[in-house]
């Protein structure tokens, strides 16, 4: 049976959403915009920050040094359904820049609520470890109208000796064309964070094993087609749990590279031809646990993240929560996203979809 979804992705920040309605209780008029193109031919848009300078050496325990590029508004100039995402980072010449440079980037509606959490939801969000991450176009998107707009955000660090100028990132989306028959289903983005409920999601790292878990019910029921998760170094693995049934849903762990960088999580595809994923509900209770091995001796400030976040269809003629702009959860995540709660402290981050 054809589950569905009456998602949208809705007008953001002061553009006014279907229905006439507005950002709720939040003035974001004076964001800069991003730069936002389409090519309708190769199907991708391309949401670009402005530009800043990089210094050798920006990089300090909370991976946040050096100057970062605003919290933005983006306009998507097309409509469609999102499938697939990857960042990327360049110089004022337009040079493709080392990867490692990005540690992420997010994009944020702050009408509708997270799927375990009444916060501002997360759309997307690529880091480094990202890759070019695609789902069956024919089978799943994340619908999106012309002329909407979402507020992006992005961090950058740069542990090189080498300083460069005029630094832009780029989110580029794949998408599907408005008026397609496909996909066949629309889909949403979700997260469950170890550091929920809000604030900073990084965490200190104390030397040896170190455990974190967070749990939370989904507020409507549904499938989770696809989940992905980020961790630090040294992390073991993170893990997607039905508190309820002991059931363990996913479980990723880290690809590294030859200098034991963490490099990638491998998504997990959880539907098949016999179902369309794993059915959650708001009666159970879900987990999310990192696993952290720290091998130093040494507390590693802001050393651990661990979040997982993926695709979720809500179930036939379910429609997904708005906020509720007065729940002061709500209040305190949308402003510390937008870097009004603390100087220099980080966005919350919600992982790869």
């Amino acid at each position: 049976m054809l589950r569905r979804t009456l998602l949208t992705v809705v007008a953001l920040g002061v553009v006014p959403a279907r229905g006439g309605g507005t950002s709720p209780g939040v003035d974001l008029s004076g964001l800069p915009h991003a730069r936002v193109t389409a090519d309708a031919r190769r199907g991708e848009l391309t949401i670009e920050l402005p530009a800043v300078d990089l210094p050798a050496g920006a990089e300090r325990g909370d991976h946040m040094g050096g100057p970062q590029p605003p919290v933005s508004l983006a306009r998507f100039p097309a409509g469609g359904a999102i499938f697939g995402f990857h960042a990327e980072v360049v110089d004022a010449a337009g040079r493709a820049l080392p990867a490692e440079l990005i540690h992420h980037f997010n994009v944020l509606d702050p009408t509708h609520r997270e799927l375990f959490l009444p916060i501002a939801r997360r759309l997307a969000a690529a880091g480094k470890e990202t890759g070019d991450v695609r789902i069956p176009w024919l089978l799943f998107g994340a619908p999106f109208e012309r002329n909407e707009t979402v507020v992006v955000s992005a961090m950058l660090h740069n542990p090189t000796p080498v300083s460069y100028q005029g630094v832009r990132v780029r989110l580029v989306l794949n998408y599907t064309a408005e008026r397609r028959p496909w996909p066949l289903f629309p889909a949403s983005p979700w997260q469950l964070d170890v550091a929920f409920p809000v604030g900073d999601k990084s965490f200190d790292l104390p030397p040896g094993r170190t455990v974190r878990a967070y749990e939370g019910s989904p507020a409507v029921p549904g499938d989770i087609v696809a989940v992905g998760g980020h961790l630090h170094a040294y992390g073991v693995s993170i893990e997607l749990w039905d508190a309820t049934t002991g059931e363990l849903i996913w479980r990723g762990e880290p690809v590294r590279d030859g200098r034991d960088q963490v490099v990638a999580v491998p998504v997990g595809r959880l539907y098949g031809l016999t179902r369309l994923g794993a059915h959650i509900v708001p009666a159970h209770r879900y987990r999310v646990r990192v696993i952290y091995d720290n091998p130093t001796g040494q507390v590693i400030k802001d050393g651990g993240m661990g979040v997982v976040g993926g695709l979720f269809i809500p179930d036939r003629d379910v429609s997904w929560p708005r906020v509720d702009p007065s729940d002061s959860l709500y209040q305190v995540d949308l402003k510390h996203y937008l870097r009004e709660a603390s100087a220099g402290v980080a966005e919350p981050m919600m992982m790869h979809h």
